[in-house]
């Protein structure tokens, strides 16, 4: 199974762009989705979860025609969204029974084995009588996968997971996700760099819109070896460097501006080579614009 996106475009009623000509191809796996807020993520995700109208464009998954035959893709879809809506004083079981049969699971017999499976599952059997206002973010994350899974879906989106989750939370979370992207399309929606260098195989940058990047964290990285130079400057010379369009991005280190630039050569005294991170590959396709549309 596979996603093919082609000339995806999207223009809201005030001007935006949201999407401008995006096309993908997503193979079965994790496949992380980079951008900062406003970049056009979640527009995609909620075209493809059948929940917003392209202008314009192909999506097609497997043989089903994403943007024409949204019943179809609803049979097997998983769809985690930043607030998973549910009722705050229902039971985790109970919610997910009645999830369940709202999805077309109505034998009883069947429902009561799907959803007992799928709650030890995600490590929340010994919870299931507990109302959902009482989880904590990471279970009420993992109770959002529980959900995705109903179906056995063929295309699973999860948008932003990890907002607000502690360490600990945050791996279990993504474990299972990890897991489950074994069999199945798993597009993750982020802006966390690091969860993308951890767990995806293929990914793509968006930014105001536009497809930045596409194809696999490591030849991005590969792109930039050699190119990447660092140096601590004094606060009045961060502007300077920015100016000179090859400013990857800076941060603070004891009270002074550590900066990252972009040169084929070393681009001054005082700066030295460093290995490229993917946040270099993402700041810099941001910043610059130096990261290109793969083949």
């Amino acid at each position: 199974m596979e996603l093919l996106i082609e000339n995806l475009s999207k223009t809201y009623g005030n001007g935006v762009q949201a999407l401008d000509n995006v096309s993908l191809h997503i193979p079965t796996g994790m496949f992380g989705l980079l951008g900062p807020n406003g970049a056009g993520k979640s527009t995609l995700m909620r075209i493809l979860a059948t929940l917003q109208e392209a202008d314009s464009g192909s999506a097609m998954l497997g043989d089903i025609n994403v943007l024409r035959d949204k019943d179809a893709v609803r049979r097997v879809l998983g769809y985690l969204p930043q607030e998973l809506g549910v009722y705050p004083k229902v039971g985790a079981y109970e919610m997910l029974d009645h999830i369940a049969l709202l999805k077309g699971v109505t034998a009883r017999g069947e429902r009561k084995d799907l959803v007992e499976a799928l709650l030890k599952r995600v490590n929340l059997w010994d919870q299931r009588k507990r109302r959902l206002s009482g989880f904590s973010g990471g279970m009420k994350q993992r109770f959002g996968i529980a959900q995705c899974l109903i179906g056995q879906p063929k295309l699973i989106i999860v948008d932003e997971p990890t907002a607000g989750l502690d360490p600990g939370e945050r791996n279990r979370f993504y474990n299972l996700l990890t897991e489950i992207g074994e069999n199945v399309v798993v597009i993750l929606s982020t802006h966390i760099v690091q969860d993308v260098r951890e767990l995806c195989g293929n990914m793509a940058i968006i930014n105001k819109g536009r497809l930045l990047y596409a194809g696999p964290p490591d030849t991005a990285l590969q792109e930039l070896k050699g190119k990447v130079w660092e140096k601590t400057i004094a606060k009045g010379e961060l502007e300077g460097y920015a100016a000179g369009g090859k400013l990857i991005s800076h941060r603070l280190s004891a009270g002074s501006p550590v900066i990252h630039l972009l040169d084929s050569a070393a681009p001054g005294e005082g700066f030295h080579a460093v290995e490229p991170s993917l946040e270099d590959v993402f700041f810099g396709a941001i910043n610059i614009g130096n990261a290109q549309p793969a083949a």
